[in-house]
């Protein structure tokens, strides 16, 4: 039997809660990868409905974050809305879970930090003879300001758990998840988080 479609093991049940767990969930600087993770819980995606409800997420598309028990928080900081956002959602949760590499420890997106980025941008906007004669940086006030370095989210704000990977696996967020719901620390045993 697939594992996503087998019943969830006893040890994973949990009892019907006094009231649902609020959720908030925020990609940053990455590639949504850890998010794909996350619906990759497949049918257990119905089992979760019934304990928690989600806050801002891709499943809501709310655009601000409220009072929530746990964020997700996938990507690393690398300009001044990843940093709004982000303190936003520390102060608005209660448990913060960095989830994946570029959450850790900045990802693929830090590999900019060995460069400037006046020149990089330089560089890609003005000087690619792709693109169109007279191209320019672009610098409308609606983008938001880029960051020197790209930065692991424990570098801004406090953070509670720590779900290592290049996405963590779908079994390696739901036993972390399914743990928080219990009132458990998150264990996440070598095997599970082995990447080699």
């Amino acid at each position: 039997m697939n594992a996503a479609l087998a019943p969830t093991p006893p040890e994973t049940r949990l009892p019907p809660a006094k009231r649902k767990v609020r959720i908030a969930t925020a990609s940053l600087a990455g590639c949504f990868g850890c998010h794909m993770s996350f619906a990759d819980i497949d049918l257990r995606l119905l089992q979760l409905a019934q304990w928690v409800e989600f806050d801002r997420s891709p499943l809501t598309d709310l655009k601000t974050v409220h009072p929530c028990d746990i964020a997700l928080i996938e990507g690393g900081v690398c300009n001044a809305e990843n940093v709004e956002v982000l303190r936003a959602f520390r102060r608005a949760a209660t448990i913060l879970v960095a989830v994946g590499a570029c959450a850790i420890n900045g990802g693929l997106p830090a590999q900019r930090n060995s460069h400037d980025v006046a020149k990089l941008l330089t560089h890609v906007f003005e000087r690619d003879r792709n693109l169109a004669h007279g191209s320019h940086v672009p610098n409308d006030p609606e983008l938001p300001l880029l960051l020197a370095h790209v930065h692991p989210i424990h570098e801004i704000v406090r953070v509670d758990y720590f779900l290592p990977g290049c996405p963590p696996t779908a079994e390696v967020i739901w036993k972390a998840l399914t743990e928080l719901l219990a009132g458990e620390l998150p264990s996440l045993p070598y095997p599970i988080i082995r990447y080699d």
